[in-house]
Order: structure tokens, then C-alpha cells, then sequence
């Protein structure tokens, strides 16, 4: 079982968690039911993340923090992730197993300050995207390909410029050849950080697949 130290988090919800574990939940996520504790900008903040995150693929449960209980085998199976930048928020509904959630009411803050200001929150929030997809790199392909887009509207503009003798001597060329090697550059570092994005995935280590249950094995330990 882990629960924040700060003591917002209604420790009355632990009871519900081990129930929901011995009805045979191997992970029970505790989840806030509503956000009226935060401020605007962090409730708009944290559903903007939530929003982010499912459109790249990373499964995670909203409104969950670190809040949870996990069983032996899951932990288990937790300590296979060799990596050490672990995004549990986003690796725990990966390890599968059946899992639910008892959602209960976040407390205001009696004493103290939060330790997760504006620059530690987008930082989390950084780790937790580079920690499962390299959507960053196809976001520079996209930038280079509209910079290559830009410098044939440029050099279409210029030949147009020419036509009508009003060119302006050097310009035309300069900003062409801006534009596009520009855009080749771009193009380039997206190649290079496929490469490196495939070298990131296999490097972490992640099991390919986990083992729920060995029928066989249990079978025969019944006879």
C-alpha cells in the first residue's frame, strides 16, 4: 500500500481497498472523485495531461496518483522494469492483472506547502511523455515538413516576384535557402531520433509480455 505524506488522502478508503483486494483485485487504484481542493489552473493543468496522454497511447487512470495497493505478484512483476526514471502512474496499468478503483474525497491541506509548484509539475509531466512515447520527434518531422512547405511558397512567391520585375536582388535566395535547408535539417534530426528512440525502448528492458496465470502449473499442484 502507498499513500502521499501529506496526509490528504482519506486513509478511510484503505479499508474498501482491502476488501476489493480479497474479493481477488490484484491492484486497487484510489481515486479522487471530484478536484474541488486544487485551484483552477491545476484542475485545467491536470485534465490538459490526462488529455495528452491518452492521445499518445499511455494508459493511465484518471485522477490517480500514488494512492494504491498492490499485490505480491504484482509488485513482483513491478520490479522486473529495470529502468530508473519509473513513471508509475503510467506503468502499473501496463503490469494488467485484474485491478479496480474506490474513489474518495481529497482533503484540503491542513498544515505545510505543496512540494509540487508550476516547474515540478511540467517536469513530471515531461518525464511522463519521454517515459513512453516519442511523440516529441514526430512533432520536429511535422515542423520540418512545414518549413519545406514554407520555402516552396517562398520560392513560388519569388519566381512570381521575377515575373512581375520586382525582385529584390540576394532576397529571394537567401530566404529560399533558408527555409528549405532549415526544414532538411529538421527532417534529419527526426531520422536520427528514430534511431535513438528505438535504441530508448529496447535499453529500458520492459517485459514483452507478464504471465497472470500458468494454468498447468496450477493443475498439477491441485493433483
Amino acid at each position: 500500500m502507498t499513500i502521499d505524506a501529506d496526509l490528504q488522502d482519506d486513509v478511510g478508503a484503505i479499508i474498501e481497498m482491502l476488501e476489493a483486494h480479497a474479493k481477488g483485485f490484484d491492484i486497487v487504484y484510489g481515486a479522487r472523485n471530484n478536484r474541488d481542493t486544487d485551484t483552477a489552473f491545476k484542475k485545467k493543468s491536470a485534465s490538459a495531461f490526462y488529455k495528452i496522454m491518452k492521445k499518445i497511447g499511455v494508459q493511465m487512470i484518471p485522477q490517480v496518483a500514488d494512492y494504491r495497493l498492490m499485490s505480491k505478484r504484482s509488485v513482483e512483476h513491478l520490479l522486473t522494469y529495470k529502468e530508473k526514471n519509473l513513471f508509475l502512474r503510467g506503468i502499473v496499468p501496463t503490469i494488467g492483472f485484474p485491478s479496480t478503483t474506490v474513489y474518495y474525497a481529497r482533503k484540503e491541506r491542513e498544515v505545510g506547502t505543496t512540494k509540487y509548484p508550476l516547474r515540478k509539475m511540467l517536469s513530471f509531466a515531461w518525464e511522463g511523455i519521454t517515459s513512453f512515447s516519442v511523440a516529441p520527434m514526430q512533432f520536429v518531422l511535422a515542423m520540418g515538413l512545414v518549413t519545406i512547405l514554407v520555402s516552396l511558397f517562398m520560392l513560388a512567391y519569388t519566381v512570381w516576384e521575377y515575373i512581375s520585375g520586382e525582385t529584390i536582388a540576394g532576397w529571394s535566395s537567401l530566404m529560399v535557402s533558408i527555409w528549405f535547408i532549415g526544414g532538411v535539417q529538421l527532417i534529419g534530426l527526426y531520422v536520427i531520433g528514430e534511431y535513438v528512440g528505438k535504441v530508448f525502448n529496447e535499453v529500458k528492458g520492459r517485459p514483452r509480455f507478464i504471465i497472470q496465470d500458468n494454468l498447468l502449473k496450477n493443475n498439477l499442484d491441485k493433483k
